[in-house]
């Protein structure tokens, strides 16, 4: 039987590829420029599943890949793998923090490291890259220039690490969920994504969750998202415990289904465990 196909936001030496590494051992995984294209290479068929980070315990939420889960694919939520992220400092070999004078990664690291970059490059441009792998090729490629990336980047590319554990917060987790086109039978100890909007009335959000308070179904998180259809409106995002084929949790969102006027379920998945 031929290895699953999965596609991760590359070059290798991403966290992503990280993340596809540990959840799918043994499959062959297949490197992607953007999270579209991960996407639409498990619509056409050429990937079996895809990876893609899409929340990060100091900068939040990764608006890339909501976006394209909730505007852009019929594709489901499946999985969700936990990721330690320990960003190194990396350079052509010989080179030293006095000499850089660009340092480029993805914009997410970018910001996990803005401290170290202010207080140990203060002279140093920042410039995003569309992956932290990218960005140590870019390294590579330029005289006075380092990347925020993995230590496996450094390697593949040939770099020297200046500095390791340069995340301004010591313990830095990423999120990744994992992307299919169907999502995950109940496991017992499940998530459930979705993304609603509500008529613009009074009362209207604190309604659209009551449907799950009075279930004694839990909110792991809520945030917002503009609509992309006028200013002022909005698309509201829920992570809640339990599987959608759970009784209590469906008739909560049957309800809130009822009471909205765009809804999509993003998926329901095994809740992953840190630590």
């Amino acid at each position: 039987m031929n290895p699953a196909r999965i596609a991760y936001l590359g070059p290798p030496g991403t966290y992503s590829e990280q993340a596809a590494y540990g959840h799918y051992p043994g499959a062959r995984l297949i490197a992607f420029p953007s999270v579209s294209r991960v996407v639409e290479a498990i619509e056409s068929g050429l990937a079996d599943g895809g990876v893609a980070a899409i929340e990060n315990s100091i900068e939040g939420s990764v608006t890339d890949t909501i976006d394209v889960l909730v505007h852009g694919t019929d594709l489901k939520v499946c999985g969700e793998v936990l990721v330690r992220v320990e960003h190194c400092l990396m350079a052509r070999a010989g080179s030293s923090l006095a000499e850089i004078h660009v340092v480029y990664s993805h914009p997410q690291a970018l910001a996990q490291c803005r401290g170290y970059i202010e207080g140990e490059l203060p002279r140093a441009r920042v410039e995003p890259s569309h992956s932290t792998a990218l960005a140590a090729a870019q390294a590579m490629s330029a005289d006075g220039a380092a990347a925020i990336g993995t230590r496996r980047a450094a390697e593949i590319f040939g770099l020297e690490v200046l500095a390791e554990g340069i995340q301004d917060v010591a313990l830095n987790m990423t999120r990744f969920v994992t992307i299919g086109r169907e999502d995950a039978a109940r496991s017992g100890d499940d998530k459930t994504s979705i993304a609603y909007s509500v008529e613009h009335r009074p009362g209207s959000l604190v309604r659209s969750l009551q449907a799950f308070a009075d279930r004694g179904v839990n909110l792991t998180k809520i945030e917002s998202r503009p609509s992309r259809t006028e200013l002022g409106t909005y698309i509201f995002l829920v992570d809640c415990e339990g599987h959608r084929e759970d009784p209590t949790v469906a008739e909560a969102l049957a309800a809130v289904r009822d009471q909205s006027s765009f809804f999509k379920l993003l998926g329901s998945y095994p809740r992953a465990r840190s630590g």
